[in-house]
C-alpha cells in the first residue's frame, strides 16, 4: 500500500524546519514521521505532497490505491486499528481536520470521500516547531516500544554505571557504550545501531541516540533529548531535538530547542532557553509574520538546515535561525536572523549563493552525502523567494 503524506495546511507553521522538508520528514521520538508511519503500517513505498519546489526531491505519489495521510500525529492502538481497516473512500476526521484517507491517486480529489468518521480519543497532535521538543519524551517511549519489541539489547558494559530499570535501556547492534553513567529513572534510553557513549558521560533519559552518533567525551544530557543520525554532540544539553548529520561537539548548553541537518553549532555557543523575568517566550511566527507568545517558560532555538554558529556565539532565548545562515559577528543576534545571512545581525548582507552551494557540498560530503541537484534547486529557491 503506498503511503501518500499530505503537508495540508501544516507546513508553514513548521518553519524554518520546513523550508527544505515536507512535514514528514521531520524528526521526534527516535524516527521521523515517516518511518514511524512505514512501520506502523509496514510498508516502504511512500511519497508526499507537498510544496512545488520540494516535490524534485521529494517524490509524487503513483496514481493507484493509497492511504492518504496527514502524518504529524501518534496514533493510538484504537486509531491504529481504524486506520488498517479504512477501505476505499473512507476517512477519518479529527476536531474537524481530515486525518487519514483511503483514496485513489490516479484520479485523485477528497470529492472520492464517502464516509467520514469523528476520532473522539485525544490523539498527540503536533502543531508547531516546540511541540517537537515538548512532546518528545511521549514519542521516545512510542518509538521505543515500537524498535525494541521482540528485539535483545546489547548488555551494557560493566565499565559504566547504570540507574534505573534495566529494560528501559536497550544498545543496538554495533554501538559502544563505555566508562559513563546511564540513568533511566526519568526515562527510556536507547542507544542506536552503531552510536557511540564516549568516555565520561553522563545520560538521563528519555534519550534516543540514533544511528551512527556521538556523545563526546564528558557529554551532561538531560531528557527528553533526541540526536538524529550521523551526528556529534558534547557539552551540556537539555531537551533538544538534532534532527541529523549536525553537530554540536563542544562545550556550551542548548536546552528545550530543535536543529535541523547539516548545522554546526561552534565551540562554547550557548543557548538561552529561560528569560531573566521568567516570562513566557515569544516565538517568530512565518504564517502570522510577527513573534507569538508560546506560552512556554522555557524555549531556545530552532534552526533551519546548513546553518552555522561560530565560537563563543551566544544566543538570546526563543531564536529562530533560518536556513543557511552564517552567524560570527559580536554581540546577541536578534531573535530571527534571516535564511543565508552573512554575520547573524538584521540587515547584514546575504551569504553569496554560490559559496552556500560549496559549503553544503563540503559538509555532506564528509557524510558521504552527495550535494544533488534537487538540494542545490532547493537552497535556490529558498534564496530567491524567502
Amino acid at each position: 500500500m503506498q503511503l501518500v503524506f499530505s503537508d495540508a495546511q501544516f507546513w508553514e507553521d513548521f518553519l524554518p524546519l520546513t523550508f527544505t522538508r515536507p512535514v514528514a520528514e521531520m524528526r521526534c521520538g527516535i524516527l521521523t514521521f515517516t518511518e514511524r508511519w512505514q512501520k506502523l503500517l509496514d510498508t516502504q513505498e511512500i511519497s508526499f505532497i507537498t510544496e512545488d519546489f520540494l516535490q524534485e526531491k521529494f517524490k509524487h505519489p503513483h496514481p493507484k490505491e493509497s492511504l492518504f495521510i496527514v502524518p504529524n500525529f501518534l496514533p493510538t492502538k484504537s486509531v491504529l486499528d481504524q486506520i488498517k481497516n479504512l477501505k476505499l473512500g473512507d476517512a477519518l476526521v479529527y476536531e474537524n481536520e481530515l486525518l487519514v484517507a483511503k483514496v485513489n491517486m490516479e484520479d485523485f480529489s477528497l470529492n472520492q470521500i464517502e464516509k467520514m468518521t469523528d476520532i473522539h480519543e485525544e490523539l498527540l497532535f503536533f502543531r508547531q516547531p516546540t511541540d517537537l521538543f515538548s512532546f518528545n519524551e511521549k514519542a521516545i517511549d512510542f518509538d521505543y516500544e515500537l524498535l525494541t519489541k521482540g528485539k535483545v539489547s546489547q548488555e551494557l558494559s560493566k565499565t559504566s554505571g547504570f540507574l534505573g530499570n534495566i529494560d528501559d535501556l536497550f544498545i543496538e547492534e554495533g554501538a559502544s557504550v563505555e566508562f559513563s553513567t546511564l540513568n533511566t529513572k526519568s526515562g527510556k534510553i536507547y542507544i542506536g545501531k552503531n552510536a557511540e557513549v564516549m568516555e565520561g558521560c553522563h545520560l538521563r533519559g528519555p534519550i534516543a541516540l540514533c544511528e551512527e552518533s556521538k556523545f563526546n567525551l564528558g557529554a551532561k544530557v538531560y531528557g527528553a533529548t533526541t540526536i538524529g543520525p550521523h551526528s556529534k554532540v558534547g557539552g551540556e544539553v537539555n531537551n533538544i531535538v538534532i534532527f541529523g548529520y549536525s553537530n554540536k561537539g563542544h562545550d556550551g548548553f542548548v536546552g528545550n530547542s530543535v536543529i535541523g541537518e547539516w548545522c554546526n553549532l561552534g565551540a562554547d555557543t550557548n543557548s538561552s532557553n529561560l528569560k531573566n523575568n521568567y516570562a513566557t517566550v515569544k516565538l517568530w511566527n512565518y504564517r502570522s509574520k510577527r513573534f507569538l507568545d508560546t506560552g512556554l517558560q522555557f524555549a531556545g532555538l530552532i534552526m533551519g538546515d546548513h546553518s552555522k554558529t561560530a565560537i563563543n556565539t551566544q544566543l538570546n532565548t526563543g531564536t529562530i535561525v533560518g536556513v543557511a545562515a552564517n552567524i560570527f559577528k559580536i554581540g546577541f543576534p536578534p531573535n530571527l536572523v534571516e535564511n543565508f545571512s552573512w554575520g547573524g545581525m538584521k540587515g547584514d548582507e546575504k551569504f553569496k549563493l554560490e559559496k552556500a552551494y560549496e559549503v553544503a557540498e563540503k559538509a555532506m560530503a564528509r557524510r558521504k552525502v552527495p550535494f544533488a541537484d534537487a538540494e542545490r534547486n532547493i537552497l535556490k529557491y529558498i534564496y530567491n523567494e524567502f
